[in-house]
């Protein structure tokens, strides 16, 4: 891929590859999960070391799921394709139970929550995109190398969308919607709590200390007519993190896509320079052909089931897609989109707006689920989750600050 690009040859490509069209219902989540060894808590267990462990089991996993570690040694499973929710979770819980027991014989876990608050940021690769990714993200301060190193994600990826304007699941719908449910959905699952000494309160530090970041990279698109149009304006505008070279990457500074498609950088873009760009871009909703949801913390035990299935009832149901449209789309803010989105990650269900369309959606899921015939555990699971969380304005992180309250006070007595 070697090809020189124009600045209109590189819009329309991101244009059309953000969004590729066809039937709607395939599913594929990535779990993105902190390590620990039990014998020593602060501890990074050596990314080699976690391969090898786990090489007995093929990989990809017998289930179909890739693995991979990640620039703080988190370790990610990331799914085969199914071509129902039920199909993807069944094959990613039977490779997700192989990996637990495999580490497990060796004192190792996988952590559920989404950021490690615990130890030390630490980048453990060497490998040039990463290095050159972290001296990006030091010339703004430590908030980028703790995302990098500290945190775990679940990701959901559903299709983008047909190509039918008369269609309930058109990809322009199907992107709203999702921007639409998405601060509901990441305050729902919040599961990185963290007070600021200034006493700034997060229910999802993950999200806020991605926010802190380059802000051309991480915030969501501006919302537009044409999502294509609007996705390639924005990939444009974004900052570029690294060029790809011998030895050493070079990493630019304030210099955009765009700029360096008008011949601004060190040498003319390729089609691998603009491929490598996009997947640095890491907006709460990613359009990579298909939609990348990735604004929800990593959860606790097989909890990462309930986002999948409530996302996916939400958005691959018409009755489901409708209902929750109308239950989150009046929380949006028309100028000031950003302030939704950093809401959600402060302050979590406990805005009643947020608690309110929370329970909608949570319960249009449940419904939705029931009609389709979901597996009973899956069903069970999302009942649960709304009964326990959602129905008293609370998220997964109310508990871990609970249990560290009791722990302070337990150290104080």
């Amino acid at each position: 891929m070697n090809d020189i690009l124009t600045e209109a040859t590189a819009a329309a490509y991101v244009a059309a590859a953000g969004f590729r069209v066809g039937p709607v219902g395939r599913v594929g989540v990535e779990l993105e999960y902190c390590v620990r060894d039990l014998s020593e808590p602060m501890h990074r267990p050596d990314p080699e070391r976690l391969l090898d462990l786990l090489a007995h089991l093929g990989n990809p996993l017998p289930g179909g799921s890739g693995v991979t570690i990640e620039p703080g040694g988190q370790l990610e499973l990331s799914s085969a394709v199914g071509a129902s929710m039920a199909d993807c979770v069944a094959a990613l819980a039977a490779d997700l139970a192989l990996v637990r027991a495999a580490l497990a014989g060796h004192g190792l876990v996988l952590d559920g929550t989404g950021l490690d608050d615990v130890r030390a940021p630490l980048l453990v690769t060497d490998h040039p995109r990463y290095v050159a990714l972290a001296e990006y993200h030091e010339r703004s301060g430590p908030k980028g190398l703790a995302v990098m190193c500290n945190s775990a994600s679940i990701q959901v990826c559903l299709d983008a969308g047909t190509d039918d304007p008369d269609d309930w699941g058109h990809y322009r719908r199907r992107w709203w919607l999702a921007d639409a449910i998405g601060p509901v959905v990441m305050a729902a699952f919040a599961n990185s709590p963290h007070r600021s000494k200034s006493g700034r309160r997060w229910v999802s530090h993950r999200q806020g200390l991605r926010f802190g970041t380059d802000a051309s990279r991480t915030r969501a698109p501006r919302r537009a007519d044409d999502p294509r149009a609007a996705w390639s304006r924005y990939a444009l505008a974004a900052n570029v993190a690294m060029v790809a070279g011998p030895g050493r990457w070079h990493v630019p500074a304030g210099l955009t896509m765009r700029a360096w498609l008008r011949g601004h950088g060190p040498r003319p873009v390729t089609l691998d320079d603009l491929e490598r760009h996009l997947g640095t871009l890491v907006p709460p909703v990613r359009p990579r052909g298909y939609l990348e949801l990735r604004m929800i913390d990593q959860q606790p035990g097989d909890g990462w089931v309930v986002p999948v299935a409530v996302v996916t009832a939400l958005l691959d149901d018409p009755q489901g897609a409708e209902a929750a449209a109308a239950a989150a789309e009046p929380l949006r803010s028309p100028l000031r989109r950003h302030r939704d989105w950093v809401g959600a990650a402060r302050e979590g269900l406990a805005d009643p707006a947020l608690a309110a369309a929370a329970l909608t959606c949570f319960t249009v899921a449940g419904e939705v689920l029931r009609r389709q015939g979901a597996p009973l555990t899956v069903r069970d699971a999302v009942a649960e989750f709304t009964d326990r969380y959602v129905a008293r304005g609370s998220c997964p992180g109310e508990d871990r600050r609970e249990q560290r309250r009791k722990v302070r006070v337990g150290a104080g007595g």
